[in-house]
């Protein structure tokens, strides 16, 4: 049985068959795509900001410059954070019934603020660590300055629901006979072989961390 939407704003107004509401759909999604898109309301219109995010547990995190407008605004403020993957291109036997294959995400709520250097190192710490295990103890340690220099927001994962299409093209009866191709061009996320830096220290071993480093 279909679990309910957690509130009116995360509710499918259309596409309801698409909609899902599990908390494991959506973790999965919020965990296989770092890069999410957050929209606010910055002197009175939308700005939306690419950023990465993380997942702890039962909250999503981003981080950015604490002399960014957008950082300070959204702070205590509504804001509506996104994560999509697209899948593949459908293509139909007429142009509007042309459609992706998509995963994705959409979390509502009051963005809070991670105040203190260490609870920011510790978000720091472990979102370096989900992305890239056992990186962050090989790191150049994080200064004072820079961790006054980032604001980390967070949102509670109580306002989010998921999307998901997934198949062939729903051509109607009547469209199927028409002579034209249709089907589904897949899109996979792939990641290349590492490329190490110019100026790297003789030595340096590629880490397994890097190499085996995944989206999608």
């Amino acid at each position: 049985m279909p679990q309910p939407a957690p509130s009116p704003r995360t509710r499918a107004r259309r596409l309801h068959d698409k909609a899902a509401y599990d908390r494991a759909v959506i973790d999965a999604i919020l965990d296989a795509m770092p890069v999410a898109h957050v929209g606010h309301i910055v002197d009175g219109f939308p700005v939306v900001t690419p950023t990465l995010q993380w997942r702890e547990g039962d909250r999503i995190y981003w981080h950015g410059s604490s002399a960014s407008r957008m950082q300070k605004r959204a702070s205590g403020a509504q804001v509506c954070l996104t994560v999509t993957l697209l899948d593949g291109m459908v293509l139909a036997r007429s142009g509007l019934e042309h459609s992706v294959n998509y995963r994705s995400v959409m979390v509502f709520g009051e963005a809070d603020l991670v105040e203190g250097a260490e609870a920011k190192e510790a978000h720091l710490r472990r979102m370096m660590e989900q992305m890239f295990p056992g990186r962050w103890e090989a790191l150049r340690p994080i200064t004072a300055q820079e961790l006054k220099a980032t604001r980390i927001l967070s949102l509670p994962l109580t306002e989010a629901s998921a999307k998901i299409s997934a198949g062939p093209p729903s051509d109607p009866p009547e469209d199927r006979p028409w002579p034209v191709w249709a089907g589904v061009i897949p899109i996979r996320l792939t990641v290349g072989e590492p490329e190490p830096a110019s100026d790297l220290a003789p030595g340096l071993l590629t880490p397994k961390h890097a190499k085996d480093y995944r989206i999608g």
